[in-house]
């Protein structure tokens, strides 16, 4: 049961109204996360323009999405989960590729090291070593990337905080947990998946 209610779209005021119609626009729907954020439009409005302007760098929408794949597997976040399985599918990701993302792997080398580095992140909690830069360097990836990697990160770190706070209800087709401990985390009634 959400513990913020989702807006309608036609319910909004000021601000959030127009932030909804946006994203309306954009994506020919309203994701209840969006919807639940415009409770606040600075926090909707900065959630936005943060994803906005992340899309427009060094990072491909493939691996934006794969980030986002393996943060919300880490974290749990089965709104994220299905929403990003879902993303992934519409740029090209495999059903076989989008699992392996979950866990923080690809199998091909670059986005491989791109998603390890993006798990060091969070299980490091961003104390990554120099040997972990290296790695990712190895493979490929320039400053700029690297610096992308982690803005992504954090951003679906909020996403995936916020639906555990809010539980916000999953309104894209749900993912199955890749184990049992979270099987029984994401469907208990009342679960927060923490």
């Amino acid at each position: 049961m959400p513990r913020l209610i989702a807006i309608a779209p036609e319910a909004a005021a000021g601000k959030s109204k127009a932030l909804l119609a946006g994203v309306q626009a954009q994506l020919g729907m309203t994701p209840n996360l969006m919807r639940t954020m415009a409770h606040s439009p600075a926090a909707l409005d900065a959630y936005l323009k943060f994803s906005s302007t992340l899309a427009g760098g060094a990072l491909s929408k493939q691996h934006r999405e794969q980030i986002s794949l393996t943060v919300g597997e880490f974290n749990q976040c089965g709104y994220c989960l299905a929403a990003h399985a879902t993303l992934g599918k519409m740029v090209g990701l495999k059903p076989e590729q989008i699992k392996q993302n979950r866990t923080g792997a690809d199998a091909e080398p670059a986005t491989d090291a791109l998603l390890k580095f993006s798990r060091k992140i969070l299980e490091k909690q961003g104390h990554v070593s120099d040997q972990d830069l290296q790695d990712v360097r190895n493979a490929g990836h320039d400053d700029a990337a690297i610096t992308e990697i982690a803005a992504n990160v954090a951003l679906n770190i909020f996403t995936n905080y916020f639906n555990h706070m809010a539980q916000t209800e999953i309104d894209f087709p749900e993912v199955a947990p890749l184990n049992s401990e979270s099987a029984a985390c994401c469907h208990a009634e009342g679960s927060t998946c923490s």
